[in-house]
């Protein structure tokens, strides 16, 4: 599928929150887990979560972008400067792998009757071009690639396979299941404008 692929903004605020759904996609999350200490994040869970990812999305700052199908809202992929995920500089795992300037895709999101067509693949394509926009020259992503069959909310940094279909390389594996990948973003090409398949 070919999604419009929009940045999250304060006009599309409504649009992520019937995304996400009364429980802030999973357990008053609202994409938060990434961005705060973990005793804060626990605390904030719910409303609090929501307000801060609000604050955020208010101040200007596009922390993912919006899949849109039929003109809904049926995807989500937080994107953004390495720096800016607290919880990635103290994950023993997903430590940092050398000081080169990153962005990171933390998370996904995707509606239920959307799953497993395409979209988190399409999600990256996205993300790849809008981190270049924005002077990245490295992406970097941490899926999982369990041994066996998983609930969809266990997966929610993608899976290692939509990372290979989307031109990710891996680069280290410091856990069974748990690999990081790269994306070098080379600049755009007239053939390739960098702002294919995003609407701003």
């Amino acid at each position: 599928m070919k999604p419009v692929v929009h940045p999250l903004t304060a006009e599309r605020w409504s649009d992520f929150t019937k995304l996400f759904g009364a429980r802030g996609a999973c357990a008053g999350c609202w994409c938060m887990f990434w961005l705060l200490p973990g005793r804060i994040w626990r605390a904030q869970r719910g409303e609090a979560n929501r307000k801060a990812m609000r604050t955020l999305v208010q101040a200007g700052t596009a922390p993912g972008l919006l899949a849109y199908a039929e003109g809904e809202a049926v995807g989500w992929c937080a994107v953004g400067p390495r720096a800016n995920y607290i919880r990635l500089a103290t994950s023993r795992v997903l430590k940092p792998l050398d000081e080169q300037p990153v962005w990171s895709v933390t998370c996904f999101f995707v509606r239920r009757d959307f799953r497993r067509r395409g979209l988190t693949v399409a999600l990256l394509e996205a993300a790849a071009k809008f981190a270049r926009r924005h002077g990245a020259r490295i992406l970097e992503g941490y899926p999982t690639e369990p041994r066996k069959q998983q609930a969809d909310v266990f997966v929610y940094t993608g899976v290692a396979s939509a990372f290979r279909k989307a031109g990710f390389k891996e680069v280290a594996r410091r856990s069974p299941t748990r690999p990081i990948f790269r994306r070098d973003l080379k600049p755009a090409t007239a053939r390739s404008p960098d702002n294919a398949g995003i609407v701003t």
